[in-house]
């Protein structure tokens, strides 16, 4: 990752690295997360350009068109935002073992 990059808010970097993942251009994101049309990839490339931050529902609605939880856009430390992901994507039994494993038991 640059230095350039390392600047950015954790939500600019992650809507990014998100985006970039499911395949989705600027607009297809921001018309997914109920933004109009016709400003939904100024928005997105602003939010992504760190330019401005998403409100809490916003990134809700971002979160949820990403199929990735809410925190994960506001991590600030890479491994912790893998954990998340990896985390939300894991079934009842394995999220048990990680909660057990965790909690010293």
């Amino acid at each position: 990752m640059s230095r350039i990059n390392k600047a950015k808010s954790p939500v600019a970097r992650r809507l990014r690295e998100a985006r970039v993942r499911k395949g989705l251009s600027q607009k297809a994101l921001g018309i997914l997360a109920g933004i109009d049309e016709f400003s939904a990839s100024p928005r997105i490339n602003q939010y992504e350009q760190d330019k401005h931050v998403p409100d809490y529902s916003t990134s809700q609605r971002l979160a949820e068109a990403l199929e990735v939880p809410v925190p994960y856009l506001y991590a600030e430390d890479d491994e912790l935002a893998k954990l998340i992901l990896s985390y939300a994507r894991a079934g009842v039994r394995k999220r048990a073992q990680v909660r057990r494993l965790l909690s010293g038991q």
